[in-house]
């Protein structure tokens, strides 16, 4: 048996997939909102988001390969990288979504900041939920073998085969 091997699982039906993706998605979301305020007392809001969310993105996407998405180990980097791409436009919304709040309130207390920033994640996150069961996680794709004519030695058998199609 050589490293690296994933052990194969049934991949969870979607309402299953979608309710593990809240738990482990929503508590690390949960726990980056508490981290966010207790680093922005640090640190610019904006880059303390961005900590967070890189942070958050790392343990999720993990959380998700092993369990919510049933694929039977740890994510690789691939799946790594298209989740950021994800988590991207999610800071993104969270960013604006406080801006927007702090444009309409001048001081907004603990309380209000967490309502929207957790509205906002919880409005990407549906769609995460989606780029990451059709796109990132998916199974069977790519998987496939792609049936490919042999190429021809000569140059008179690639110009035959060129005729054929």
């Amino acid at each position: 048996m050589g490293t690296g091997q994933r052990s194969e699982q049934a991949a969870p039906g979607a309402a299953v997939a979608f309710a593990r993706f809240v738990a482990c998605g929503g508590g690390v979301g949960v726990a980056s909102s508490f981290a966010v305020t207790a680093l922005a007392d640090r640190l610019p809001w904006v880059l303390a988001n961005a900590l967070v969310t890189v942070v958050s993105t790392l343990l999720a996407t993990e959380l998700h390969a092993r369990f919510t998405f049933g694929a039977g180990g740890r994510a690789s980097w691939s799946q790594h990288a298209q989740s950021a791409g994800s988590a991207a436009g999610a800071y993104v919304v969270t960013c604006l979504a406080m801006a927007g709040l702090r444009y309409l309130v001048d001081a907004p207390g603990a309380v209000l900041e967490q309502v929207v920033y957790l509205s906002a994640s919880a409005l990407t996150g549906v769609a995460r939920f989606a780029v990451l069961r059709l796109v990132t996680f998916a199974r069977g794709r790519a998987k496939a073998p792609v049936a490919a004519r042999p190429v021809p030695a000569s140059p008179v058998g690639a110009a035959a085969l060129c005729r054929a199609a």
